[in-house]
């Protein structure tokens, strides 16, 4: 009835038309503006502060500084940041001070007003530098602060992770060949459509609302009253419609600093960062050094792998141990390796704070591992794809850790773009225009969607229709419209009867967040879960009425239910919630929460230390082929053909799904050809959309083939897995493999832009004329 239907998102009126509510279209009687000073500097003890000026300027409400809080940390895995500096700074673009105004602009030239002496410190600027034995410390107090898992921390190394399996060196032992690389990927900024803001305002008992751009209103809530010390029972935290996140919003950015402006000044505040203060205070995608050794039989079994990684965590915590954690999890990616040691740092720097992004670490480490394995397959005169068939993990194979998977439609992914990219018959294509070189590249992947907390009521009211109450931010993906599907196909009514309720941590059950590619399979499960607690209701009412057993009913399309092979004998939900409401038994609510309970690691198979994700699983599986021009004067590669399978169990809304992958490809193009945030020392160097490029229509393949997969998740909610992040993954290792396809030349560093692979096609060049070898 719903299920499966390619259904337009429910909230698609109201954005075209304009009618949806942004926290910049918000606004509240009395309401002033909020903006924050930086810092100039990466690293540097904050010595004093002179408001005065500031605080005379006409308009301004209130000045606060790191002296008007408390000391109190948040973070998701440490505890290790405050709302504002205090003590001291520690990277360019950090919030100093704050100012609440009539108006953005007073507030803004009253920042400009606020003296700050500082005494500067050496700054950390590299990986290297952070783990030199003589380093600076940047957080002096890492040692006390508070660790949510067993982490492994020591001067500037925030977290160490490690996992192993078999006896690795047993496996280079029985290994023919051994390759070892190093490969390095760049910070990505995640440019959501909407800057961060936030709208804060407190009552006459000084509860505090709080509006704000986020991917949970549960984190926020948490977030915020660690950073104030306040009770989370004074926070109440709502969603607006929210212009994209990709893990930016998963995190605080300047709820706290505006709660306080609330609190301090007694009014209304909000706060909108501008597009270059987004990009310099908020978070980006982990830079990345790789290492990848693997020890491969002639034939082609892999045997052994150790993958080493260290990730660029910027100056706090936030969601860094769990990409590090995660990403090394990935590492051995879907395949039976039976000796595996991976193991990595995440390191404090003095710069941005790096966090979740759409692959949550994913995408750098398998940019390693996808793109050595082709060069094993060169060296061992294989197809790439063949080499990958023959050790891909089979059903009932574990992951990396000893988690079995269940569902694992991978051989199925890599058929079907191998049949529809024709890629067996890819040598016979015409030649490519004068002037340039094609290639074809190939790359699978594996991703997870099962991950934490989550809830749903689905409530009947006095009509017999319902409204579903999941606290699952939708942040443009179509969450909503694809969890109404499912709470409407279980309940048999069509989908203008079920309502959706914002997210809103007075009302709404708990839900960890939108992140993970996991509000599909783990909220989906307590929808599913809810709404059968709904139809159980019905049919009791109902076999009260008919004076028959429930198991002699059945709930049918409309709204109705009857009594099986019996059709005259039906009634609608208006008369059974009617009754219930009126009458006996209360009204009709089914409500469910779970935690993802599967654990990561059986300690039989596998050691892990110094894991955040204890629990954490459901695999869904992607393989990619794609088709590149280099253009031998410029190096300039462009995307011509892309052919993308992903197996999500179930499509819920084939419609979105299909956007969903063709969106994580384009951001995966980006990551893989254009994008880098760029430091000029401690300073961000492209802090605008002058600057940083991010692609656009001309920078898509028109031939973009999205195939969707079902291999159905037994537990899944109709056998759905996620599909958010996966789709991204794969692109730049495909991509890598292209470009030597095309032009005989290894890039092991992100992005492969016409610079670099300029540069990599002359030096193989110059390398022939002399009889080297270039790589």
């Amino acid at each position: 009835m719903a299920v499966g239907l390619s259904l337009p998102k429910l909230e698609t009126l109201e954005k075209v038309t304009g009618r949806a509510q942004y926290i910049a279209d918000m606004s509240r009687p009395n309401m002033l503006h909020g903006a924050v000073l930086q810092s100039p500097y990466p690293h540097a003890r904050i010595l004093r502060y002179d408001t005065s000026a500031a605080l005379a300027l006409p308009g301004v409400h209130a000045v606060v500084t790191g002296d008007d809080f408390g000391d109190h940390r948040m973070g998701a895995f440490v505890k290790d940041e405050t709302a504002i500096a205090k003590g001291k700074v520690r990277y360019v673009g950090e919030p100093v001070a704050a100012v609440a105004a009539d108006d953005e602009a007073t507030a803004r030239q009253a920042c400009q007003l606020i003296d700050v002496e500082y005494e500067e410190l050496p700054a950390i600027l590299t990986v290297e530098e952070a783990l030199a034995p003589d380093a600076a410390i940047i957080h002096e107090g890492l040692a006390g602060y508070f660790k949510v898992f067993s982490a492994i921390s020591k001067g500037n190394s925030l977290s160490y992770t490690e996992i192993k399996e078999g006896d690795l060196e047993q496996g280079w032992r029985e290994s023919d060949l051994i390759f070892e690389n190093t490969f390095e990927t760049p910070a990505q900024a995640h440019l959501a459509i909407e800057p961060c803001g936030a709208l804060a305002e407190t009552d006459a008992q000084g509860r505090i609302t709080l509006w704000s751009a986020n991917q949970s209103v549960f984190r926020v809530q948490a977030n915020v009253c660690e950073s104030l010390g306040l009770p989370m029972s004074k926070l109440r935290c709502v969603t607006p419609r929210i212009g994209g996140g990709f893990g930016n919003k998963m995190e605080a950015h300047i709820q706290p600093i505006a709660v306080k402006l609330a609190m301090v000044t007694g009014l209304p505040v909000k706060m909108i960062l501008t597009r270059e203060e987004d990009f310099q205070m908020v978070r980006v995608r982990h830079p990345a050094k790789i290492r990848v050794k693997t020890g491969v039989k002639r034939d082609g079994t892999l045997v052994a792998r150790e993958c080493e990684l260290y990730l660029d965590g910027g100056a706090f915590g936030d969601d860094s141990p769990g990409v590090l954690g995660y990403a090394l999890l990935m590492s051995r990616g879907p395949y039976r390796i039976p000796h595996t040691r991976c193991h990595g740092h995440v390191v404090y720097t003095n710069k941005l704070r790096s966090g979740a992004f759409r692959g949550f670490g994913n995408p750098q480490v398998s940019f390693g591992t996808e793109t050595q394995l082709d060069e094993i397959a060169e060296a061992l005169g294989m197809d790439p794809i063949e080499l990958r068939l023959k050790n891909m993990m089979r059903p009932g194979d574990h992951w990396l850790g000893g988690q079995p998977v269940d569902s694992n439609g991978l051989a199925d992914c890599i058929e079907a773009v191998r049949k529809a990219s024709d890629w067996d018959q890819r040598k016979s294509l015409p030649t490519p225009p004068e002037g340039k070189r094609r290639g074809f590249g190939f790359a699978v992947a594996g991703h997870i969607s099962g991950l934490l907390g989550t809830g749903a009521i689905v409530r009947m009211l006095e009509d017999g229709s319902v409204v579903l109450n999941t606290g699952a931010v939708d942040i443009g993906q179509g969450s909503d419209t694809v969890l109404t599907q499912m709470c409407a196909e279980v309940l048999k009514i069509p989908m203008e009867q079920v309502s959706t309720a914002s997210p809103d941590t007075d009302g709404s059950p708990y839900n960890w967040g939108t992140t993970a590619s996991r509000v599909t399979y783990t909220t989906g499960r307590a929808v599913v879960a809810a709404s059968r607690e709904v139809e159980r209701q019905i049919k009791e009412q109902a076999a009260d009425i008919f004076e028959c057993s429930v198991d002699d009913l059945e709930l049918r399309p409309g709204g109705r239910v009857g009594i099986k092979g019996v059709q005259a004998k039906e009634l609608p939900f208006l008369v059974v919630s009617a009754r219930a409401h009126w009458r006996k038994g209360g009204p009709i609510v089914g409500s469910n929460t779970l935690v993802f309970e599967t654990p990561t690691v059986d300690p039989k198979r596998a050691i892990a230390l110094g894991l955040p994700f204890q629990q954490i699983g459901v695999y869904s599986f992607a393989a990619l082929i794609t088709e590149v021009e280099i253009d031998e004067a410029t190096g300039q590669t462009e995307v011509k053909r892309l052919w993308t399978a992903v197996d999500v169990g179930k499509a819920i809304n084939p419609r979105l799904v299909e956007g969903q992958i063709e969106g994580g490809v384009v951001q995966g193009i980006g990551f893989a050809l254009i994008e880098e945030v760029v430091w000029d020392g401690a300073r961000l160097a492209n802090p605008t959309l002058m600057d940083y490029k991010i692609p656009g229509t001309m920078d898509i393949p028109y031939e973009l083939h999205s195939i969707i997969v079902e291999h159905a998740q037994a537990d899944g909610p109709f056998g759905a897995k996620g599909v958010g992040e996966i789709s991204l993954v794969p692109v730049p290792c495909a991509i890598a493999n292209a470009i030597h396809d095309a032009a005989g030349v290894r890039l092991r560093r992100l992005p492969m832009n016409a610079e670099r692979v300029l540069r990599a096609c002359l030096a193989k060049e110059d390398g022939a004329k002399e009889g080297g070898v270039a790589h």
